[in-house]
């Protein structure tokens, strides 16, 4: 059973994952956020840890990324279109450290 749980989730197999997966990665575009930003680290300890481990820099960037979304969606904006193109939403920097952790 989870053999199919997982084939139907696979976005390379099932039709309607990689559709959602196009729609979350265009939303996370519009903002200049990546997927792993999501992730609240009061809600669950082991993020909040796998933060903790991280360098600096990342956690700088991590926190630039969530400053800029709320200042663009509190102005209901949207990033220009260029800089649309060049974010990177499904790029993980904090799902190897989880696996540490």
């Amino acid at each position: 059973m989870s053999s199919l749980l997982q084939s139907f989730l696979d976005p390379k197999k099932s039709w309607l994952a990689a559709l959602h997966m196009k729609s979350l990665s265009k939303r996370l575009r519009k903002y200049g956020l990546r997927y792993d930003d999501l992730y609240d680290p009061y809600y669950d300890l082991d993020i909040k840890e796998a933060l903790n481990r991280l360098p600096r820099e990342i956690v700088n960037a991590r926190n630039q990324r969530l400053k800029r979304a709320m200042d663009l969606s509190m102005k209901h904006e949207y990033l220009p279109e260029n800089l649309q193109q060049m974010q990177t939403p499904f790029r993980s920097y904090l799902q190897d450290m989880l696996a540490l952790v």
